[in-house]
């Protein structure tokens, strides 16, 4: 495979991918961010009994529409969990992932939480969670592929999601004057136009890639190089303090009895 790891691996490659998704969970144990006297964030989910998250259907594992049309997906879980023991109903509201700030400060959505990723922008402009999974951010080819590096990028057309931090690391990388960078709306069309050869590699986070790819009938394969680790965390409104706390202490709550690692482990049964 000349450095280029396999994404089939049959069996052995299903039974790692429960090992990185169960195993990724990332706690720092920081203290709650102070409350504002006038912060009625929590009060106002709770009186009016949901708690509204905004989301890229199109985004397995974290967030998609399977077959019966129904939007499922790992982060669903998890905050379906948090809404079950605020005594809350959660409501999924599908946004345009470009789009996500302006939802979020317009009030349309309580929150961002659909596999969103940590960078120094976001947490100056919004009130982030810690951290609860662990991405990293790699290069997808094809099977017949003779690209083997990030070296052997230079000159091919390479493709990634508008409006995603994968799309911010890859023009801020050193390989960016090098390629041609194509935009897609969501990873799934990505993905389709790689497997009919209408870019040469796709970039984007893996723990989609992962989900996504081992059920394909195709052959994938990822480079043995990437651009780094990223963190994916739950965006509030930068003064709604209370609401992202109580969120926060659910989490911890979670981690510690053992629902986060049950969760983790359907997600890739999804």
């Amino acid at each position: 495979m000349s450095g280029r790891r396999a994404f089939k691996l049959a069996a052995g490659f299903c039974t790692a991918a429960v090992l990185v998704f169960a195993g990724v969970f990332v706690y720092r144990n920081t203290e709650n961010k102070k409350d504002t006297q006038d912060d009625r964030s929590l009060d106002l989910v709770l009186e009016s009994n949901e708690l509204i998250i905004g989301l890229d259907t199109e985004f397995p594992p974290m967030g998609f529409v399977n077959e019966s049309g129904e939007i499922v997906g790992f982060d669903i879980d998890l905050a379906q969990e948090v809404c079950d023991r605020l005594g809350v109903e959660l409501v999924k509201q599908p946004i345009d992932w470009d789009y996500k700030e302006e939802y979020l400060y317009t009030g349309a959505i309580d929150c961002i939480w659909n596999g969103f990723s940590v960078t120094p922008e976001r947490a100056a402009e919004m009130n982030l969670s810690d951290p609860y999974l662990k991405n990293t951010l790699i290069f997808v080819v094809t099977e017949q592929s003779t690209i083997k590096n990030m070296s052997d990028l230079k000159g091919k057309t390479v493709g990634v999601q508008s409006g995603s931090s994968a799309k911010e690391a890859l023009e801020e990388s050193y390989l960016a004057s090098d390629i041609n960078i194509r935009f897609f709306d969501d990873n799934l069309e990505m993905t389709n136009e790689l497997k009919n050869n209408g870019i040469d590699a796709a970039f984007f986070d893996s723990i989609m890639a992962y989900y996504f790819l081992l059920s394909d009938n195709e052959q994938y394969y990822v480079l043995p190089d990437s651009l780094g680790e990223e963190e994916i965390a739950v965006a509030f409104r930068n003064d709604d303090y209370s609401l992202r706390n109580k969120v926060q202490e659910i989490l911890y709550e979670m981690k510690s009895d053992g629902t986060l690692a049950e969760i983790s482990k359907k997600m890739v049964r999804l």
